[in-house]
């Protein structure tokens, strides 16, 4: 893997090239985070394929080579991960509290911690600037599978203790993808049964679960919002590979429409996309499943579907199998070259809707109605977005200005786009080399 650590700088965009050609989308980010952090429930090899190059899943694997896992990139282009010993005195130290507190995913290093050595310690986690994300439901799972929670003020981080977790039954506050996924890696090492109702089902989990399965875990329920988990002593290696990121196939489709371009995505699994065909659809845009590819023809006009009834379209996150909250922003920035007018709703996260103020800059025609809710009235690409100046405060809000950007006329700069490194792997090359005039300097 390329040193992402080392990039970062400043987008320069020339937009207005139209892209062609086939791409193919990287392994899930959210699903590698949660299978690294599963490599040390074993003591057991544990081998991974398809691990994306981007800067949160090098980070991560740097933390486990730090508190002793041995991690080897394959000649294959797999990755192997051995927890045997793992270095406790690291876990406590003040440079592993830093590394984690940098770093939203290390959360999910507490289940297995919790489960391994009976000791974690959880920093309060960077990341994405996109409102609060509290942490309530994974500390009640471990609380209810038998842990004892002590916050340190003058740390500032939690300390979690447990001599044996043991099984149980419990109604998660909210389907968290990060709490359902901690909870299940310590409740498959737990002492007897565990039922976790109002559990994520995302593909991510799905996909988390059965890899566990493969090292021994016995979990039924999976797909669904109920998840029975018996304990286990012990569990063994195992081989894994990793979806295809839906959120790089959302963006890429959001990319192909607003750049009127033709594009084929290559091995999408179009199968596992859920809702986010259909809701790209509903902008107006056509799709075409072709196996596991996707193919996106050339638009020269997209208009958004309203309801039955006539009203103006809502698009609004929700819960597997709802729409992700990840690709609202992709989605926001395509409707502005539409014909017609939606109303996007990001209910989870109260400030993932603030950059839309650099898009009006570019001449975008939204409404801010509050931190949830913007109206976007499409121009129907009679009026192109103009050049600006953006830095991109997370992820999903980054690449959809690098979207806005591709689309627009001019010049545009990006700055922090670290942010978009965390997320998207080699971003520029691979979207030079469909015909994109964008460049890190």
């Amino acid at each position: 893997m390329e040193d992402t650590k080392s990039l970062g700088g400043t987008f320069v965009i020339e937009g207005g090239h139209r892209l062609h050609g086939t791409i193919i989308p990287q392994g899930a980010k959210n699903e590698a985070l949660q299978i690294l952090c599963a490599t040390l429930l074993t003591t057991e090899q544990v081998t991974v394929y398809n691990l994306p190059d981007i800067q949160d899943v090098n980070n991560l694997i740097d933390i486990l080579r730090e508190m002793g896992v041995e991690v080897s990139r394959l000649q294959d282009g797999g990755w192997s991960f051995r927890a045997m010993m793992l270095d406790e005195e690291f876990l406590t130290s003040p440079r592993y509290i830093k590394q984690s507190a940098s770093l939203r995913g290390s959360i999910m290093l507490a289940g297995p911690l919790l489960a391994r050595t009976g000791k974690a310690l959880v920093p309060r986690p960077g990341g994405d600037r996109i409102g609060r994300r509290r942490l309530d439901t994974h500390f009640q799972g471990f609380l209810d599978l038998g842990a004892r929670l002590h916050y340190d003020t003058q740390a500032n981080l939690s300390i979690l203790q447990a001599e044996r977790l043991e099984g149980c039954s419990m109604l998660l506050d909210e389907a968290s993808v990060t709490g359902t996924a901690n909870i299940l890696m310590a409740a498959v090492l737990a002492y007897g049964r565990t039922i976790i109702y109002n559990a994520a089902c995302e593909p991510y989990v799905q996909q988390l679960c059965r890899m566990l399965v493969s090292m021994g875990a016995r979990i039924s329920g999976i797909g669904s919002n109920l998840l029975t988990v018996d304990g286990v002593e012990a569990l063994h290696g195992a081989v894994h590979t990793l979806q295809p990121d839906m959120i790089e196939v959302g963006s890429f489709i959001g990319m192909a429409a607003i750049t009127r371009s033709e594009l084929t995505i290559q091995g999408t699994q179009a199968a596992d996309l859920g809702i986010i065909p259909n809701q790209f659809r509903r902008l107006g845009i056509h799709l075409e499943q072709r196996g596991n590819d996707l193919y996106i023809p050339a638009h020269e006009h997209y208009e958004i579907d309203t309801f039955m009834d006539g009203s103006i379209l809502t698009l609004a996150d929700a819960p597997w199998p709802g729409l992700t909250p990840d690709l609202l922003s992709v989605m926001l920035v395509v409707a502005t070259q539409a014909k017609g007018t939606v109303l996007i709703h990001q209910k989870m996260f109260e400030s993932r809707l603030f950059f839309v103020d650099r898009l009006i800059e570019m001449g975008a025609q939204i409404i801010l109605c509050d931190p949830h809710r913007a109206v976007v009235v499409g121009n129907d690409h009679q009026k192109p977005l103009h050049a600006g100046r953006m830095a991109s405060p997370d992820i999903r809000a980054g690449i959809a200005m690098l979207i806005a950007a591709l689309s627009a006329e001019g010049v545009s700069e990006i700055s922090n786009i670290q942010q978009i490194d965390r997320g998207y792997q080699h971003i520029e090359q691979r979207l030079q080399a469909l015909g994109a005039n964008i460049q890190r300097r």
